[in-house]
């Protein structure tokens, strides 16, 4: 599966998906602006290349229910988790993440469970 992960997760999320095989950036490595790229520019990227953005970023979930951007959506609603928790959450629960990512295109994942609109 193909990943674009936003500024506010860490950048070593990236590096262990395409350790385990899938394709993923981080707006770190976007040129030029890096981790202040613009939320359009994700979304065109995200469609242009067919990536899951993820991101804790809300404003995304209003975009994708008005326009249908980004390509594909994983909202992370954890509130204040160490980047550690985090590594944590996607290790137990990314056969799952992929899985009902290849059904819809908007999940949430929180602590305890992965949810979608019906």
């Amino acid at each position: 599966m193909r990943f674009l992960i936003d500024a506010q997760l860490p950048h070593r999320l990236a590096r262990w998906l395409v350790a385990l095989g899938h394709d993923a950036v981080h707006t770190v490595d976007l040129l030029p602006d890096g981790n202040r790229t613009p939320d359009a520019r994700i979304n065109a990227i995200s469609i242009r290349e067919e990536r899951v953005v993820v991101t804790k970023d809300r404003d995304f979930v209003d975009t994708f229910l008005q326009q249908r951007t980004p390509h594909k959506l994983l909202l992370i609603a954890t509130g204040n988790a160490s980047n550690r928790e985090l590594l944590r959450l996607f290790e137990d629960n990314l056969q799952m993440i992929v899985q009902a990512l290849e059904a819809v295109d908007f999940i949430e994942l929180d602590g305890e469970s992965i949810t979608w609109p019906q």
